[in-house]
């Protein structure tokens, strides 16, 4: 049932009511949650059985990426069908009964949707290759003469390799190529083409009327690609996706926000405050704020703040610019510290040497991080992150404290990334191995039977949820308790002020009644004034000593102010 509403209704509708300004989504990534029917891959059922260890942690919604059938050559990133749930995960009656249970526990539902680009497989693919060029089918995707000396430009796959593959005519000859910014399996959708953009209106709805809360947007900052496809070589050490000051032209361009604006009319008929939530991996903030303006998304993920070092100055100047950008547009800043595409933050914040988004880390990489100390980093930095007002991001198994998993066997890697760049990037596998529950059996419980589509390390079975339960210094604890303060003192929705401190590896602010202090550094610093009469409520570390008057190295403390 679809309710419509005016302009004037919408922004009269008090902030309060606009639950995601203040939100922390909690993403799972479906196969590997929990495993239900012993197959060794994480489903609907799984999520549903499991819901209740989620709605423990005080978030406000869920994020599923995606489940949509599939042939599965990119973990579910290439869509075959997008009103329907891969048999792999389940049916529709276990969306819905998922979606009924999340509602029941106080938790909103949001899921991945993939506009960029579909599987080889889809239908509409499939009926392009068999039209001929010029064809109404084959104008939905992005179709090309190439050149007898090559390809239609130098573009380069996300994933490795050209980003233009040739089919083949009937006659044997050479034929067109079809642009994918990702894997040859993920053609490009021609978002020039009226039938695409009414197609996925109808997408929007179908999810909607069954009681979706929302999307999350993949590649939000793709869709439109630049007027002739000029060749473009970007800088080497540049993020896969995006994120550099000079834009690819696949990336960010204008048209993008048309698609959008046009979203939002279909998601304001209905009630409930439903959200749309941009991946869009550009820079500078003041341009990723574009996503966000009253009539296009409500949200967009913080890729500056995630791609952060633990570096106290670069955080505070990323803060501020979030802050201002966001709030220039009347939208939230998000926060957001590890996700399915990135080195899990419990050993990224360790790392030393270059690490670009996308390519992982395994056994060869030089410079391994300590282990301890990534965790360390991981628990200070994700209580200043919980401090900040706006919205925030979780990633599942990060409030198990879960580091990246680096030593996978090369035979069981699966991310296109690993195969495409001939075995030269690991990819985002380390970051996927499904979740530990329990701490005995071969799956430590995410399967029945000990199946597991990723080999999960031996020693997850330290972190998993069954040993950190009771364990109040566990790493589960700690969020609990940082995730039941933030809700009680209502941060997401509060105003940062900073404390002024002459430590430059000392942060401090103020966020309502709570006061926030983060060390940086390596030693213990003074805390002189900055929390007299103040009461500590929580800290990254368990407290080691009696001292008093000083913070420990790279750890954050809570105060609650008189």
């Amino acid at each position: 049932m679809t309710q419509t509403r005016t302009d004037v209704e919408n922004l009269a509708e008090s902030k309060d009511a606009q639950w995601w300004r203040s939100s922390v989504i909690y993403q799972i990534y479906p196969r590997s949650f929990a495993d239900s029917n012993s197959d060794g891959m994480g489903d609907l059922k799984g999520i549903t059985q499991r819901l209740e260890s989620i709605a423990e942690l005080s978030v406000d919604a869920i994020w599923l990426s995606p489940f949509f059938s599939s042939p599965q050559k990119d973990a579910g990133y290439d869509v075959s069908n997008y009103c329907d749930v891969d048999p792999l995960f389940g049916t529709l009656q276990d969306y819905d009964a998922m979606v009924a249970k999340a509602h029941s526990l106080g938790l909103k539902v949001i899921v991945d949707l993939v506009p960029n680009h579909c599987s080889d497989q889809h239908p509409w693919f499939q009926e392009a290759l068999a039209a001929a060029p010029g064809s109404p089918e084959r104008d939905r995707f992005m179709f090309q003469d190439a050149p007898e000396t090559g390809l239609p430009n130098n573009w380069e796959s996300v994933f490795g390799g050209p980003m233009w593959n040739a089919t083949t005519n009937p006659d044997g000859s050479v034929g067109q190529s079809y642009l994918h910014v990702f894997d040859s399996s993920q053609p490009d959708f021609n978002w020039k083409n009226e039938e695409v953009r009414a197609m996925f209106r109808d997408v929007l709805r179908f999810w909607l009327d069954r009681g979706t809360d929302g999307f999350r947007v993949d590649v939000a900052h793709g869709l439109i690609k630049a007027e002739g496809l000029p060749d473009f070589t970007p800088n080497p050490m540049a993020a896969s996706m995006g994120g550099t000051e000079e834009l690819a032209p696949w990336w960010g361009q204008d048209g993008v926000h048309e698609i959008y604006r046009d979203w939002r009319k279909v998601i304001d008929e209905y009630d409930g405050e439903r959200v749309l939530c941009a991946e869009a991996w550009v820079n500078p903030l003041s341009l990723m704020a574009k996503w966000v303006r009253p009539d296009e998304m409500h949200q967009a993920f913080n890729f500056p703040y995630l791609s952060c070092d633990y570096d106290a100055q670069q955080i505070r100047e990323t803060v501020d610019e979030s802050l201002k950008e966001f709030g220039a547009v009347g939208a939230p800043s998000t926060w957001v510290l590890s996700n399915h595409d990135v080195v899990r933050h419990a050993t990224r914040l360790a790392l030393t040497d270059e690490n670009p988004q996308g390519e992982g880390i395994g056994p060869k990489t030089p410079n391994l991080p300590d282990p301890a100390v990534g965790l360390r980093r991981a628990r200070s930095s994700t209580a200043l992150m919980l401090a900040l007002p706006g919205g925030a991001y979780l990633y599942q198994g990060e409030e198990l404290g879960l580091p990246e998993a680096i030593d996978l066997p090369d035979e069981a890697r699966q991310d296109p990334t690993w195969f495409r760049t001939n075995k030269e990037r690991y990819g985002r596998d380390g970051c996927r191995v499904p979740l530990p529950w329990e701490a005995e059996g071969a799956s430590f419980g995410f399967s029945d039977n000990g199946e597991s589509w990723l080999p999960q390390p031996a020693q997850w079975a330290s972190f998993a949820r069954s040993v950190q339960r009771d364990d109040p210094d566990s790493t589960l604890s700690l969020y609990r308790k940082l995730l039941e303060l933030r809700k009680t003192h209502n941060l997401g929705a509060g105003q940062l002020t900073w404390v002024t401190d002459e430590q430059p590896d000392l942060l401090a602010f103020t966020n309502g009644k709570i006061l926030a202090i983060a060390n940086f550094g390596q030693s213990p610093l003074d805390l002189g004034q900055l929390a007299n009469g103040a009461q500590e409520l929580v800290r990254s570390q368990p407290a080691t000593d009696a001292e008093n008057g000083s913070i420990p190295a790279e750890t954050t403390i809570w105060f609650l102010l008189p």
